[in-house]
C-alpha cells in the first residue's frame, strides 16, 4: 500500500448523535481522528458520508476539523455508501483503487460499503480499531465476516506506516507523532 497515489480514505457516518451510542466510542473516535490526521499529512484524499443527517446530525466536530478541506459530506439514506450516486461518482473520479474504510456502524454501513466496493473491483482495507458498533458482538461478527469475504482487516497504525513505507520520508516525524 506504499503507493499513496492509489489510496482513498472513506469516513463512514461518524455523526454527532451516533457516536455516543458506539461501544468504546472514545477509543474508536480517537483512532478515526489519528487516521484522518495521518492521511491528511500524507496527502491522501478523503470522502465522508452522513447517514440521514437530519436525524443523526453532522460528522462530529473533531473529525470535520481534522478533515479540513476534505469535509464535503455525502448525504445518504442507503446503508451502503455505494447506493448513492454522488459517492460512487466521487470514488470513480478519484482514480483510486484502494479504499481505506473507517467509521460506524461496523456491521451495517461499513460492512455493506466494504462488500459493495470489493464486488466492484476495489481493494478494500477496514481499520478494525477505527470502526465500531453499538454492541461488541455485532462488531466482532462484522470484522470476521468481512475478513472471510476477502476484505482486508488492518489497524490505523499499520495503514499509516504502510503508506509511508520508510522512515526517511519528510512526513515520517509528523505521522509518528500522531500515532504515539
Amino acid at each position: 500500500m506504499s503507493d499513496r497515489s492509489h489510496v482513498l480514505l472513506v469516513v463512514v457516518d461518524v455523526q454527532e448523535r451516533m457516536m455516543p451510542a458506539i461501544a468504546d466510542h472514545e477509543t474508536v473516535l480517537s483512532n478515526i481522528l489519528k487516521l484522518i490526521e495521518g492521511c491528511h499529512v500524507l496527502g491522501i484524499p478523503m470522502l465522508v458520508t452522513e447517514q440521514y443527517p437530519k436525524g443523526l446530525g453532522q460528522t462530529v466536530l473533531q473529525a470535520r476539523e481534522a478533515m479540513g478541506e476534505w469535509y464535503t459530506p455525502i448525504e445518504k439514506m442507503s446503508f451502503s455508501a455505494c447506493g448513492e450516486f454522488e459517492f460512487m461518482n466521487r470514488v470513480e473520479t478519484s482514480g483510486r483503487g484502494t479504499i481505506i474504510l473507517c467509521g460506524v456502524e461496523a456491521h451495517i454501513c461499513v460492512s455493506q460499503t466494504a462488500h459493495d466496493l470489493r464486488n466492484l473491483g476495489y481493494t478494500v482495507e477496514v481499520t478494525a480499531d477505527a470502526v465500531g458498533s453499538r454492541t461488541e458482538v455485532n462488531y466482532r461478527i462484522a470484522i470476521d465476516r468481512m475478513a472471510r469475504h476477502g476484505i482486508g482487516i488492518t489497524s490505523v497504525e499499520t495503514v499509516l506506516f504502510e503508506l509511508m513505507d520508510s522512515a526517511d520520508i519528510p512526513e515520517f516525524k509528523a505521522v509518528q507523532a500522531i500515532v504515539k
